[in-house]
């Protein structure tokens, strides 16, 4: 499965990055977690495998209508939070939490702040794939890549050039 948020397309990218396509290949399910700008962007994610997301604070009415602000996506035996972030007060993380404290998820994903986070040592996994086509002030495009088998494993994916 593949985890990622923060596309900005066509704005920040005019298609998805090489290491991205390499992996949506294999990809059994992809979650997106906001901030897509356009619909071309579910549709060339859907061309790999099912697609599951939520709308951001920059995206588009065609989004917003596609899209919940929150979803809980079940895969495997485990269920997984999926939110953007933003909104006032407190920080992405926290906002984060803050949408799934009354539900019994195995992993939180976020976007929103284009900082990669994961932080697998605690129950739920707290997960921020950062941004595959824009990483602001980060050293790296980033977007990850989640297995669930009787537990899950996250790996953060780390490149230089889209």
């Amino acid at each position: 499965m593949i985890a990622l948020s923060d596309t900005h397309m066509p704005r920040m990218a005019k298609h998805l990055p090489l290491p991205l396509v390499k992996e949506l290949e294999d990809a059994d399910l992809i979650l997106h977690a906001g901030d897509w700008n356009t619909k071309a962007v579910f549709d060339e994610l859907s061309s790999y495998a099912p697609v599951y997301g939520v709308t951001g604070n920059t995206d588009t009415d065609e989004i917003t209508a596609l899209f919940p602000a929150r979803r809980i996506v079940e895969a495997g035996n485990k269920k997984i939070g999926v939110v953007h972030g933003y909104g006032k007060g407190q920080t992405t993380e926290k906002r984060a939490l803050q949408a799934f404290e009354h539900e019994d998820v195995d992993l939180i994903l976020f976007g929103h702040s284009h900082i990669p986070v994961l932080r697998d040592d605690q129950r739920p996994i707290i997960l921020n794939p950062g941004s595959a086509t824009d990483k602001r002030r980060q050293q790296h495009y980033s977007f990850a890549v989640i297995t669930i088998q009787e537990a899950i494993s996250v790996e953060l994916v780390f490149y230089k050039e889209k």
